[in-house]
């Protein structure tokens, strides 16, 4: 039997995996899986509430170099963290975010496996006409321009994210992140409206645009293995 790919996940609470206790919400890198065959195995190294500097404090990248190897990926996405004022977490976009996010990029390239990078997911804030504000601003510039000054694949999910909510509404937009009434789940007996993170279907639909993106970037050989 052949090796499998390894593709690890480095980001936020957008991908990471929950605990029981926060259940229905759902990062995307718990459902990505589903759409590939059996010869890529997904690591998900993201966690709520980290960002591209406070991930690499606390010491997640350096497990992750003692564990990729070559021919693995590095999915890299982070920004909604890197916004907030905290001396912990926030990186200006243009200096500190782009010097962080391409500590990872060395990770990467340093053990022969291959760097991908993730603009943030739009946050659900609609404009009185139906269209979006971009919600991550500069950050998302930054990340094209790492991109481009690596010459590395770049999934724009602000782009894709922004795009797929404002053909979809408003209030269908409601059913992709992690809005429940005061009786649907035991876990938020008051309710939820939150415009960031993700119900199931709304990380299965979010994962689905990360592959579409893999496909799109012609990214080998993991679009050879996305399931027909």
């Amino acid at each position: 039997m052949s090796k499998k790919i390894k593709v690890f996940i480095v980001g936020d609470s957008t991908a990471a995996e929950k605990i029981t206790e926060k259940r229905p919400e759902t990062g995307w890198g718990e459902m990505i899986h589903l759409f590939f065959n059996g010869k890529v195995e997904f690591k998900n190294h993201a966690v709520n509430g980290r960002s591209s500097k406070s991930f690499i404090e606390e010491g997640r990248l350096k497990e992750i170099s003692d564990a990729i190897c070559s021919g693995d990926f590095m999915f890299i996405q982070f920004g909604h963290n890197d916004e907030k004022d905290d001396i912990e977490r926030h990186t200006d976009p243009f200096t500190t975010y782009k010097d962080y996010i391409s500590k990872y990029i060395e990770v990467a390239k340093s053990s022969g496996a291959n760097p991908v990078l993730l603009t943030s997911i739009q946050r659900r804030v609609f404009n009185k006409n139906g269209t979006m504000p971009d919600t991550h601003g500069d950050y998302s510039i930054a990340m094209r321009e790492v991109a481009r000054q690596f010459n590395l694949p770049l999934i724009d999910m602000q782009e894709k994210s922004k795009n797929y909510f404002e053909i979809i509404g408003e209030e269908k937009a409601k059913e992709i992140f992690l809005w429940v009434d005061a009786s649907e789940s035991l876990n938020y007996p008051e309710g939820k409206k939150d415009n960031t993170h993700f119900c199931e279907n709304g990380a299965k639909k979010m994962a689905e645009l990360v592959v579409e993106g893999i496909i799109e970037n012609n990214i080998e050989p993991l679009s050879r293995f996305v399931k027909g």
